[in-house]
């Protein structure tokens, strides 16, 4: 079995090392570039939006409640009016998007 494994290998010259780390280098580049930077922008445009939310705007829950902002405290507790006189408090944090947004770009909720 060892005689077998020894014969597999190929003969070491010094440019399969370079090549290895090259090919790590691109792995990671590619995870970079299709996965790490993508998300970050996609957070980033969900914090603009919650820092640019005020009173009356019309907003989504992550649970999927619709309502409107009645007020914001101390930038992490939203006031939400979801009926006559019904109102909740909910953490920042679970405002996705405003309804303007999921009409204007034809998105659903629940493909957040």
């Amino acid at each position: 079995m060892v005689n077998n494994m020894i014969l597999l290998q190929a003969p070491g010259d010094g440019g399969s090392a370079y090549s290895s780390i090259i090919m790590i280098v691109l792995l990671i580049a590619i995870f970079y570039f299709f996965m790490i930077r993508p998300q970050s922008q996609k957070q980033k445009k969900i914090n603009e939006f919650r820092a640019g939310l005020k009173r009356g705007d019309k907003v989504i829950t992550a649970g999927g409640i619709h309502g409107r902002i009645r007020d914001i405290k101390d930038n992490s507790i939203v006031i939400l009016e979801i009926d006559d006189n019904v109102k909740i408090k909910v953490d920042l944090n679970s405002i996705y998007q405003s309804v303007a947004d999921a009409v204007e770009t034809g998105a659903d909720a629940k493909a957040k």
